[in-house]
């Protein structure tokens, strides 16, 4: 392999591993528990980004794939547009099955990071982020969260240095027709 070849292979290795990574000073949930978490979940909060900008009654349901893999199907409303969205993808354990940090891919062989920071006992509520702060959801099993739960997601949030003055509140309103 030619040195600049080798040098290129090295930069996309670093760059792709970059991508799993975890944010500074921030862990994921210990003693997870995938089947707990499979089913749907409402998107809550989120900080903005460009493949959901638009988008309300967003939803994301995940699914165990009988080779051990999480099968992601994120689906939410485009106002604008008046149709709905849908990306499915294919999630795998970083680690082990134990531990809430997942790789994530929509699109061939490239994977995003989704670290579980924060979930209820009951599995009612999560706390995601990506590989940095840039990526933020509150995620719950109904459409709307108690003052507690919207409380909490705040200040941890802040403390983990999220800017939370970016934070877009989710709508769900009755289902538009398909």
């Amino acid at each position: 392999m030619k040195v600049p070849q080798l040098f290129f292979t090295a930069i996309l290795v670093l760059a792709v591993s970059a991508c799993t990574g975890l944010p500074d000073g921030i862990k994921p949930v210990k003693d997870f528990n995938v089947e707990r978490y499979t089913g749907t979940w409402y998107e809550i909060a989120r900080l903005d980004h460009s493949f959901e900008r638009g988008m309300q009654n967003v939803t994301a349901t995940y699914s165990q794939n009988p080779d051990g893999s999480i099968k992601v199907v994120n689906r939410g409303y485009v106002t604008e547009e008046g149709e709905w969205k849908e990306a499915v993808g294919k999630a795998k354990f970083v680690a082990n099955d134990e531990i809430a940090h997942l790789k994530v891919s929509f699109f061939g062989p490239f994977y995003g990071s989704y670290v579980v920071f924060e979930l209820d006992e009951d599995y009612q509520y999560a706390f995601v982020t990506s590989y940095n702060r840039d990526y933020l959801w509150l995620l719950s099993r109904a459409p709307k969260v108690p003052d507690s739960v919207m409380s909490k997601f705040n200040t941890m949030s802040e403390q983990y240095g999220f800017n939370t003055n970016e934070l877009i509140y989710m709508r769900h309103d009755p289902v538009q027709k398909e």
